[in-house]
């Protein structure tokens, strides 16, 4: 069994925006998601907004600095995360392809294997 990242990334001004039922139908597919991968999901969150992010780097000297926002300013930003084990690629993408905002138009779902060094 190999571990993979199921990244979502949206427009965060359109998930806002989202009506009532928009919310219900985004709520229950991570509801059907959760329930198709039962033990396989070790962990997934939804996150605060990019724009209350924080970003270190350091100068060329070597002192670290703060900055408020998202590394890169883009339309798309990651919005939650799903951390999940499966047999293979094509397993995580039949779980996937359940989550709302493959379909949603203004956003979409990238899978990443998580590299082990054990």
């Amino acid at each position: 069994m190999a571990k993979y990242l199921i990244l979502i990334y949206g427009d965060e001004r359109q998930w806002a925006a989202m009506s009532p039922q928009e919310m219900q139908e985004r709520d229950e597919a991570h509801g059907a998601f959760y329930a198709a991968a039962g033990p396989a999901v070790l962990d997934g969150q939804e996150l605060e907004p990019a724009t209350i992010a924080t970003t270190l780097r350091t100068d060329r000297a070597g002192r670290l600095t703060t900055t408020d926002g998202p590394f890169l300013e883009t339309k798309e930003a990651v919005g939650g995360y799903y951390l999940i084990e499966a047999a293979d690629l094509d397993e995580v993408i039949g779980l996937a392809s359940q989550l709302y905002e493959v379909s949603a138009g203004h956003s979409g779902v990238e899978i990443r294997p998580v590299v082990d060094h054990g």
